[in-house]
Protein backbone atom coordinates (compact mmCIF):
# COMPACT_ATOMS: atom_id res chain seq x y z
CA UNK A 1 0.00 0.00 0.00
CA UNK A 2 1.50 3.39 -0.96
CA UNK A 3 2.42 5.87 1.74
CA UNK A 4 0.29 8.98 2.06
CA UNK A 5 0.85 12.22 4.00
CA UNK A 6 -1.54 10.91 6.61
CA UNK A 7 0.71 7.92 7.23
CA UNK A 8 3.78 10.18 7.58
CA UNK A 9 2.05 12.44 10.10
CA UNK A 10 0.95 9.39 12.05
CA UNK A 11 4.53 8.06 12.13
CA UNK A 12 5.80 11.46 13.30
CA UNK A 13 3.24 11.44 16.10
CA UNK A 14 4.41 7.98 17.15
CA UNK A 15 8.07 9.13 17.32
CA UNK A 16 7.10 12.22 19.30
CA UNK A 17 5.19 10.04 21.72
CA UNK A 18 8.11 7.66 22.10
CA UNK A 19 10.68 10.47 22.53
CA UNK A 20 9.54 13.37 24.69
CA UNK A 21 10.47 16.93 23.96
CA UNK A 22 13.17 16.91 26.65
CA UNK A 23 14.84 13.94 24.94
CA UNK A 24 14.97 15.77 21.63
CA UNK A 25 16.55 18.76 23.37
CA UNK A 26 19.08 16.45 25.02
CA UNK A 27 20.01 14.91 21.69
CA UNK A 28 20.49 18.37 20.21
CA UNK A 29 22.72 19.34 23.14
CA UNK A 30 24.72 16.11 22.72
CA UNK A 31 25.18 16.79 19.00
CA UNK A 32 26.26 20.36 19.75
CA UNK A 33 28.72 19.18 22.40
CA UNK A 34 30.17 16.60 20.01
CA UNK A 35 30.55 19.23 17.29
CA UNK A 36 32.19 21.66 19.72
CA UNK A 37 34.61 18.98 20.93
CA UNK A 38 35.49 18.07 17.36
CA UNK A 39 36.19 21.75 16.55
CA UNK A 40 38.39 22.02 19.66
CA UNK A 41 40.34 18.95 18.52
CA UNK A 42 40.78 20.47 15.06
CA UNK A 43 42.01 23.72 16.61
CA UNK A 44 44.49 21.83 18.81
CA UNK A 45 45.75 19.94 15.77
CA UNK A 46 46.25 23.18 13.84
CA UNK A 47 48.21 24.71 16.72
CA UNK A 48 50.37 21.61 17.05
CA UNK A 49 51.11 21.58 13.32
CA UNK A 50 52.42 25.14 13.58
CA UNK A 51 55.04 23.98 16.07
CA UNK A 52 55.63 20.75 14.14
CA UNK A 53 57.54 22.60 11.41
CA UNK A 54 60.58 22.80 13.67
CA UNK A 55 60.19 19.45 15.39
CA UNK A 56 59.76 16.18 13.47
CA UNK A 57 58.75 14.48 16.73
CA UNK A 58 55.81 16.83 17.22
CA UNK A 59 54.88 16.38 13.55
CA UNK A 60 54.84 12.61 13.93
CA UNK A 61 52.82 12.86 17.14
CA UNK A 62 50.32 15.20 15.46
CA UNK A 63 49.94 12.95 12.45
CA UNK A 64 49.41 9.76 14.45
CA UNK A 65 47.45 11.21 17.35
CA UNK A 66 44.98 13.29 15.34
CA UNK A 67 42.25 10.65 15.12
CA UNK A 68 42.40 9.26 18.68
CA UNK A 69 42.45 12.80 20.13
CA UNK A 70 39.34 13.83 18.18
CA UNK A 71 37.49 10.68 19.16
CA UNK A 72 38.56 11.11 22.79
CA UNK A 73 37.32 14.71 23.05
CA UNK A 74 34.01 13.89 21.35
CA UNK A 75 33.42 10.93 23.66
CA UNK A 76 34.27 13.02 26.73
CA UNK A 77 31.85 15.77 25.70
CA UNK A 78 29.01 13.35 24.96
CA UNK A 79 29.57 11.41 28.18
CA UNK A 80 29.65 14.55 30.33
CA UNK A 81 26.45 15.91 28.77
CA UNK A 82 24.56 12.63 29.17
CA UNK A 83 25.80 12.11 32.70
CA UNK A 84 24.74 15.61 33.79
CA UNK A 85 21.32 15.56 32.12
CA UNK A 86 18.46 15.23 34.64
CA UNK A 87 15.26 13.31 34.16
CA UNK A 88 16.41 10.99 31.39
CA UNK A 89 15.14 7.47 30.90
CA UNK A 90 16.93 4.21 31.62
CA UNK A 91 18.50 4.21 28.17
CA UNK A 92 21.01 6.84 29.35
CA UNK A 93 22.73 4.42 31.74
CA UNK A 94 23.24 1.89 28.97
CA UNK A 95 24.62 4.53 26.59
CA UNK A 96 26.92 5.98 29.26
CA UNK A 97 28.22 2.49 30.09
CA UNK A 98 28.98 1.77 26.42
CA UNK A 99 30.61 5.18 25.99
CA UNK A 100 32.75 4.50 29.06
CA UNK A 101 34.01 1.25 27.55
CA UNK A 102 34.79 2.94 24.25
CA UNK A 103 36.49 5.78 26.13
CA UNK A 104 38.85 3.35 27.86
CA UNK A 105 39.75 1.83 24.49
CA UNK A 106 40.42 5.25 22.95
CA UNK A 107 42.65 6.26 25.89
CA UNK A 108 44.64 3.04 25.40
CA UNK A 109 44.87 3.86 21.69
CA UNK A 110 46.22 7.34 22.43
CA UNK A 111 48.78 6.02 24.94
CA UNK A 112 49.96 3.42 22.41
CA UNK A 113 50.38 6.12 19.77
CA UNK A 114 52.49 8.23 22.14
CA UNK A 115 54.61 5.19 23.03
CA UNK A 116 55.16 4.39 19.34
CA UNK A 117 56.30 7.95 18.67
CA UNK A 118 58.86 7.75 21.48
CA UNK A 119 60.09 4.36 20.25
CA UNK A 120 60.40 5.60 16.66
CA UNK A 121 62.38 8.57 17.96
CA UNK A 122 64.80 6.17 19.63
CA UNK A 123 65.11 4.14 16.41
CA UNK A 124 65.72 7.23 14.27
CA UNK A 125 68.83 8.11 16.27
CA UNK A 126 70.60 4.91 15.25
CA UNK A 127 71.34 4.19 11.60
CA UNK A 128 71.77 0.55 10.65
CA UNK A 129 72.88 1.34 7.08
CA UNK A 130 76.54 1.59 8.07
CA UNK A 131 79.37 -0.92 8.12
CA UNK A 132 79.74 -1.20 11.90
CA UNK A 133 76.14 -1.08 13.08
CA UNK A 134 76.32 -3.40 16.08
CA UNK A 135 75.09 -0.82 18.60
CA UNK A 136 72.31 0.35 16.29
CA UNK A 137 71.11 -3.22 15.74
CA UNK A 138 71.14 -3.89 19.47
CA UNK A 139 69.01 -0.80 20.14
CA UNK A 140 66.63 -1.71 17.31
CA UNK A 141 66.19 -5.21 18.69
CA UNK A 142 65.47 -3.97 22.20
CA UNK A 143 63.11 -1.22 21.06
CA UNK A 144 61.19 -3.68 18.88
CA UNK A 145 60.72 -6.00 21.83
CA UNK A 146 59.75 -3.10 24.10
CA UNK A 147 57.14 -2.07 21.53
CA UNK A 148 55.56 -5.50 21.60
CA UNK A 149 55.59 -5.52 25.39
CA UNK A 150 54.04 -2.05 25.43
CA UNK A 151 51.18 -3.14 23.19
CA UNK A 152 50.57 -6.24 25.29
CA UNK A 153 50.59 -4.32 28.59
CA UNK A 154 48.31 -1.55 27.27
CA UNK A 155 45.86 -4.10 25.86
CA UNK A 156 45.76 -6.05 29.13
CA UNK A 157 45.26 -2.89 31.20
CA UNK A 158 42.53 -1.65 28.85
CA UNK A 159 40.64 -4.94 29.02
CA UNK A 160 41.04 -5.01 32.80
CA UNK A 161 39.74 -1.45 33.05
CA UNK A 162 36.71 -2.32 30.94
CA UNK A 163 35.92 -5.37 33.06
CA UNK A 164 36.26 -3.45 36.31
CA UNK A 165 33.44 -1.12 35.26
CA UNK A 166 31.03 -4.01 35.88
CA UNK A 167 30.26 -4.79 39.55
CA UNK A 168 30.10 -8.52 38.85
CA UNK A 169 33.56 -8.42 37.29
CA UNK A 170 34.95 -6.59 40.33
CA UNK A 171 33.57 -9.29 42.60
CA UNK A 172 35.03 -12.00 40.39
CA UNK A 173 38.37 -10.19 40.36
CA UNK A 174 38.46 -10.13 44.16
CA UNK A 175 37.80 -13.87 44.23
CA UNK A 176 40.52 -14.48 41.67
CA UNK A 177 43.03 -12.46 43.67
CA UNK A 178 42.10 -14.38 46.80
CA UNK A 179 42.89 -17.67 45.05
CA UNK A 180 45.90 -16.35 43.13
CA UNK A 181 48.27 -18.78 44.83
CA UNK A 182 46.55 -21.89 43.51
CA UNK A 183 45.85 -20.34 40.12
CA UNK A 184 49.46 -19.25 39.68
CA UNK A 185 50.63 -22.83 40.16
CA UNK A 186 48.03 -24.22 37.75
CA UNK A 187 48.65 -21.57 35.09
CA UNK A 188 52.40 -21.88 35.50
CA UNK A 189 52.29 -25.61 34.88
CA UNK A 190 49.89 -25.27 31.96
CA UNK A 191 51.84 -22.48 30.25
CA UNK A 192 55.35 -23.57 31.17
CA UNK A 193 56.58 -23.81 27.58
CA UNK A 194 55.01 -20.53 26.50
CA UNK A 195 56.34 -18.66 29.53
CA UNK A 196 59.78 -20.14 28.97
CA UNK A 197 59.75 -18.82 25.41
CA UNK A 198 58.61 -15.38 26.59
CA UNK A 199 61.39 -15.10 29.16
CA UNK A 200 63.89 -16.47 26.65
CA UNK A 201 62.86 -13.80 24.15
CA UNK A 202 63.38 -11.07 26.74
CA UNK A 203 66.73 -12.58 27.65
CA UNK A 204 67.87 -12.60 24.02
CA UNK A 205 66.93 -8.96 23.54
CA UNK A 206 68.40 -7.51 26.71
CA UNK A 207 71.52 -9.67 27.09
CA UNK A 208 72.65 -8.83 23.55
CA UNK A 209 73.11 -12.50 22.62
CA UNK A 210 71.62 -11.89 19.18
CA UNK A 211 70.38 -8.78 17.43
CA UNK A 212 68.26 -8.09 14.40
CA UNK A 213 70.43 -8.41 11.25
CA UNK A 214 73.03 -10.57 13.03
CA UNK A 215 74.58 -13.23 10.80
CA UNK A 216 74.27 -16.64 12.46
CA UNK A 217 74.75 -20.32 11.75
CA UNK A 218 71.98 -22.31 13.41
CA UNK A 219 70.78 -25.82 12.64
CA UNK A 220 73.58 -25.98 10.02
CA UNK A 221 71.93 -23.09 8.19
CA UNK A 222 73.66 -19.78 7.47
CA UNK A 223 71.36 -16.79 7.60
CA UNK A 224 70.42 -13.45 9.11
CA UNK A 225 68.24 -12.70 12.14
CA UNK A 226 65.17 -11.14 10.57
CA UNK A 227 62.80 -10.84 13.53
CA UNK A 228 62.90 -11.39 17.29
CA UNK A 229 59.59 -11.74 19.08
CA UNK A 230 58.65 -12.71 22.62
CA UNK A 231 58.25 -16.38 21.69
CA UNK A 232 60.18 -17.11 18.49
CA UNK A 233 63.03 -15.93 16.26
CA UNK A 234 62.90 -15.79 12.46
CA UNK A 235 66.15 -16.52 10.60
CA UNK A 236 66.32 -15.45 6.95
CA UNK A 237 68.38 -18.22 5.34
CA UNK A 238 70.71 -17.37 2.45
CA UNK A 239 68.42 -19.08 -0.12
CA UNK A 240 65.41 -16.94 0.96
CA UNK A 241 63.90 -19.58 3.22
CA UNK A 242 62.70 -18.59 6.70
CA UNK A 243 63.74 -20.68 9.66
CA UNK A 244 61.39 -20.10 12.61
CA UNK A 245 62.82 -21.26 15.92
CA UNK A 246 61.49 -20.93 19.48
CA UNK A 247 63.33 -18.41 21.62
CA UNK A 248 64.47 -21.16 23.98
CA UNK A 249 66.49 -22.70 21.15
CA UNK A 250 68.96 -19.81 21.31
CA UNK A 251 69.28 -20.00 25.10
CA UNK A 252 69.74 -23.77 25.34
CA UNK A 253 71.51 -24.76 22.10
CA UNK A 254 74.93 -23.53 20.89
CA UNK A 255 74.94 -21.50 17.69
CA UNK A 256 77.39 -19.34 15.75
CA UNK A 257 77.08 -15.57 15.74
CA UNK A 258 79.37 -14.06 13.12
CA UNK A 259 78.61 -10.47 14.06
CA UNK A 260 78.59 -10.65 17.87
CA UNK A 261 81.39 -8.10 18.34
CA UNK A 262 82.04 -6.95 14.79
CA UNK A 263 80.92 -7.83 11.30
CA UNK A 264 84.42 -8.52 9.91
CA UNK A 265 85.09 -12.26 9.56
CA UNK A 266 87.70 -14.73 8.28
CA UNK A 267 87.06 -17.46 5.75
CA UNK A 268 89.05 -20.35 4.33
CA UNK A 269 89.51 -21.86 0.89
CA UNK A 270 91.03 -25.35 0.68
CA UNK A 271 92.67 -26.80 -2.43
CA UNK A 272 94.25 -30.20 -3.04
CA UNK A 273 97.31 -29.88 -5.30
CA UNK A 274 100.17 -32.06 -6.42
CA UNK A 275 103.41 -32.32 -4.46
CA UNK A 276 105.15 -30.34 -7.20
CA UNK A 277 102.91 -27.28 -6.84
CA UNK A 278 104.94 -24.04 -6.61
CA UNK A 279 103.79 -22.65 -3.27
CA UNK A 280 105.66 -19.34 -3.47
CA UNK A 281 104.15 -18.62 -6.87
CA UNK A 282 100.72 -19.53 -5.49
CA UNK A 283 101.21 -16.96 -2.74
CA UNK A 284 102.14 -14.36 -5.32
CA UNK A 285 99.04 -15.19 -7.36
CA UNK A 286 96.89 -15.03 -4.23
CA UNK A 287 98.29 -11.60 -3.46
CA UNK A 288 97.49 -10.48 -7.00
CA UNK A 289 93.90 -11.76 -6.68
CA UNK A 290 93.04 -9.93 -3.46
CA UNK A 291 95.11 -6.73 -3.55
CA UNK A 292 92.96 -3.99 -5.01
CA UNK A 293 89.83 -6.14 -4.85
CA UNK A 294 86.94 -4.28 -3.21
CA UNK A 295 85.81 -7.50 -1.51
CA UNK A 296 88.95 -7.74 0.63
CA UNK A 297 89.21 -5.58 3.75
CA UNK A 298 93.06 -5.65 3.76
CA UNK A 299 93.33 -7.48 7.09
CA UNK A 300 94.28 -11.10 6.44
CA UNK A 301 95.50 -13.01 3.40
CA UNK A 302 97.43 -16.20 4.18
CA UNK A 303 98.34 -19.35 2.25
CA UNK A 304 99.53 -22.38 4.24
CA UNK A 305 100.00 -26.11 3.72
CA UNK A 306 97.79 -27.76 6.31
CA UNK A 307 98.15 -31.40 5.26
CA UNK A 308 100.47 -33.50 3.12
CA UNK A 309 99.28 -37.11 3.20
CA UNK A 310 98.84 -39.47 0.30
CA UNK A 311 98.95 -38.27 -3.28
CA UNK A 312 98.03 -34.62 -2.67
CA UNK A 313 99.07 -31.62 -0.64
CA UNK A 314 96.27 -29.66 1.01
CA UNK A 315 96.62 -25.89 0.76
CA UNK A 316 94.47 -23.62 2.86
CA UNK A 317 93.91 -19.96 2.04
CA UNK A 318 92.61 -17.59 4.69
CA UNK A 319 91.10 -14.26 3.67
CA UNK A 320 89.11 -11.62 5.52
CA UNK A 321 86.16 -9.45 4.56
CA UNK A 322 83.99 -6.79 6.15
CA UNK A 323 80.97 -9.10 6.55
CA UNK A 324 79.67 -12.58 5.83
CA UNK A 325 78.11 -12.05 2.38
CA UNK A 326 81.21 -10.24 1.13
CA UNK A 327 83.38 -13.05 2.50
CA UNK A 328 81.38 -15.65 0.58
CA UNK A 329 81.95 -13.84 -2.72
CA UNK A 330 85.63 -13.30 -1.90
CA UNK A 331 86.16 -16.98 -1.16
CA UNK A 332 84.53 -17.95 -4.45
CA UNK A 333 86.66 -15.38 -6.28
CA UNK A 334 89.90 -16.68 -4.74
CA UNK A 335 89.01 -20.33 -5.31
CA UNK A 336 88.12 -19.75 -8.96
CA UNK A 337 91.20 -17.59 -9.56
CA UNK A 338 93.65 -20.12 -8.12
CA UNK A 339 92.05 -23.01 -10.02
CA UNK A 340 92.31 -21.11 -13.31
CA UNK A 341 95.89 -20.12 -12.54
CA UNK A 342 96.89 -23.74 -11.87
CA UNK A 343 95.19 -24.91 -15.06
CA UNK A 344 96.84 -22.20 -17.12
CA UNK A 345 100.32 -21.87 -15.63
CA UNK A 346 101.01 -25.15 -13.81
CA UNK A 347 98.82 -27.97 -15.11
CA UNK A 348 101.30 -30.49 -13.70
CA UNK A 349 100.49 -29.20 -10.20
CA UNK A 350 96.92 -30.43 -10.44
CA UNK A 351 96.15 -33.55 -8.35
CA UNK A 352 97.19 -36.79 -10.04
CA UNK A 353 97.71 -40.44 -9.21
CA UNK A 354 101.27 -41.79 -9.54
CA UNK A 355 102.41 -45.34 -10.23
CA UNK A 356 106.00 -45.86 -9.12
CA UNK A 357 107.90 -48.99 -10.18
CA UNK A 358 110.55 -50.79 -8.17
CA UNK A 359 114.14 -50.27 -9.33
CA UNK A 360 115.98 -53.31 -10.70
CA UNK A 361 119.27 -54.62 -9.30
CA UNK A 362 121.37 -52.73 -11.89
CA UNK A 363 119.70 -49.39 -11.22
CA UNK A 364 121.22 -47.34 -8.46
CA UNK A 365 118.54 -45.76 -6.29
CA UNK A 366 118.42 -42.02 -6.30
CA UNK A 367 119.04 -40.44 -2.92
CA UNK A 368 116.68 -37.85 -1.53
CA UNK A 369 117.22 -34.32 -2.69
CA UNK A 370 118.44 -31.73 -0.26
CA UNK A 371 115.65 -30.15 1.67
CA UNK A 372 115.58 -26.41 1.95
CA UNK A 373 114.83 -25.69 5.59
CA UNK A 374 114.24 -21.99 5.05
CA UNK A 375 110.94 -20.65 6.31
CA UNK A 376 108.50 -19.58 3.57
CA UNK A 377 108.87 -15.89 2.94
CA UNK A 378 106.18 -13.27 2.65
CA UNK A 379 103.43 -11.89 4.88
CA UNK A 380 100.98 -14.46 3.48
CA UNK A 381 103.04 -17.46 4.64
CA UNK A 382 101.90 -17.46 8.28
CA UNK A 383 98.70 -16.67 10.09
CA UNK A 384 100.26 -16.21 13.53
CA UNK A 385 103.98 -15.74 12.72
CA UNK A 386 106.16 -14.11 10.10
CA UNK A 387 104.87 -10.53 10.26
CA UNK A 388 103.88 -7.89 12.77
CA UNK A 389 100.17 -8.37 12.02
CA UNK A 390 100.49 -12.14 12.49
CA UNK A 391 102.26 -11.74 15.83
CA UNK A 392 99.58 -9.33 17.03
CA UNK A 393 96.96 -11.84 15.92
CA UNK A 394 98.66 -14.61 17.88
CA UNK A 395 98.54 -12.64 21.14
CA UNK A 396 94.76 -12.97 21.20
CA UNK A 397 95.07 -16.78 21.39
CA UNK A 398 98.21 -17.30 23.53
CA UNK A 399 96.32 -17.09 26.82
CA UNK A 400 97.63 -15.52 30.05
CA UNK A 401 101.34 -14.74 30.25
CA UNK A 402 103.69 -16.43 32.73
CA UNK A 403 103.59 -13.35 34.97
CA UNK A 404 99.79 -13.40 34.99
CA UNK A 405 99.75 -17.12 35.78
CA UNK A 406 102.21 -16.57 38.64
CA UNK A 407 100.04 -13.74 39.96
CA UNK A 408 96.98 -15.99 39.85
CA UNK A 409 98.84 -18.74 41.72
CA UNK A 410 100.00 -16.25 44.37
CA UNK A 411 96.45 -14.92 44.81
CA UNK A 412 95.08 -18.45 45.15
CA UNK A 413 97.74 -19.28 47.74
CA UNK A 414 96.92 -16.15 49.76
CA UNK A 415 93.19 -16.93 49.65
CA UNK A 416 93.84 -20.42 51.00
CA UNK A 417 96.06 -19.12 53.80
CA UNK A 418 93.51 -16.56 55.03
CA UNK A 419 91.60 -17.82 58.10
CA UNK A 420 87.89 -18.37 57.68
CA UNK A 421 85.52 -15.97 59.39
Amino acid sequence: MPLTPLHLFAADDDVSAALPRSTWLLLLVVAGAALAAWLVAVAIGAMVRRFAVRSPVVADLSRRGRRPLRVLLVLLAVTLVLDAAPGVGDWRDVVVRVLGLVLIGVVAWLIAVAAFVVEDLALARYDVDVVDNRHARRVRTQVTLIRRLTVAVIAVLAIAGMLLTFPAARTAGTSILASAGVLSVVVGLAAQTSLANVFAGMQLAFTDAIRVDDVVVVEDEWGRIEEITLTYVVVHVWDDRRLVLPSTHFTTTPFENWTRKESAVLGSVELDVDWTAPLDEMRAELDRLVVGNELWDERVVVLQVTDAVGAVVRVRVLVSAKDGPTLFDLRCHVREGLVRWLQREHPTALPKVRNEGVAGPDVAPRGPAAVDGARPAGAQAGLFTGSQEARERSRAFTGPSEAELAERARADEESREQPLG
